[in-house]
């Protein structure tokens, strides 16, 4: 029977939850699946692409399938992605480092252009629109990848022990933060400013393109030629 590209990614991702990243090898992979290792290139073109179709399934695997961004409830599926995104990748060793890098597939893209669609009508212009899914993917990766090196190493440490903090009045305070006691509450926290601030970001373009309608003008860095601002796109 020939081998099929969606038993190639099932087979790589068991490999990197047994062996960790490292030990995902081209020719581990072949070894599992039976076959030479030059017969895995039929299917992608270097381990940068298995690794952009690993994280694609790992994801897939989290997210919806059906989901619909609304533009008035941008903040709810926003956070919604964000908290199954992460639990996505906390779900295999190693999950954020394999999507380190990564680009969005083809399959992948009318997604994105969705997402676009609903933050543009929501008072975003695309540009910005993409910052914020980009910024909120990278604050995910950059946190996943702390937390699994954290629980990966969590077997017998004591960090900042009370001792060490003494004279130190704001950091005993605060201690529990710096030990990662409760690493779900620190997501929400950071997850909930981002937000925010986009919020604020909205509220800015949606002025500006307000003031520029007025005065005859497009948007500056995404109006089209004719004059159009966010309104025009969608």
């Amino acid at each position: 029977m020939a081998l099929q590209r969606d038993e190639v990614v099932r087979t790589a991702l068991r490999v990197l939850n047994e062996e960790g990243i490292e030990g995902l090898t081209t020719r581990r992979l072949a070894r599992e699946l039976g076959v030479q290792s030059p017969a895995l290139y039929w299917h992608f073109k270097n381990k940068r692409e298995l690794l952009d179709l690993m994280a694609e399934a790992m994801l897939a695997e989290a997210l919806p399938p059906d989901r619909a961004p609304e533009p008035d409830r941008w903040p709810e599926w926003i956070a919604a992605d964000a908290r199954a995104k992460r639990k996505g990748l906390l779900a295999y060793r190693d999950g954020a480092r394999v999507h380190a890098g990564t680009l969005p597939t083809v399959d992948e893209l009318p997604a994105v252009e969705a997402q676009l669609s609903a933050l543009c009508r929501a008072g975003l212009r695309p540009r910005t629109a993409l910052r914020l899914l980009l910024t909120v993917d990278r604050y995910i990766m950059g946190w996943v990848t702390e937390e699994q090196a954290w629980l990966q190493n969590a077997a017998g440490r004591e960090p900042f022990p009370d001792e060490a903090l003494d004279g130190l009045p704001l950091l005993s305070e605060a201690v529990e933060v710096l030990r990662m006691t409760d690493h779900d509450a620190d997501f929400e926290y950071g997850l909930r400013v981002l937000i925010e601030g986009f919020r604020v970001e909205i509220a800015r373009e949606g002025g500006d393109a307000g003031r520029g309608a007025g005065a005859g003008e497009g948007v500056s860095g995404d109006a089209g030629a004719g004059g159009e601002g966010v309104s025009g796109v969608r």
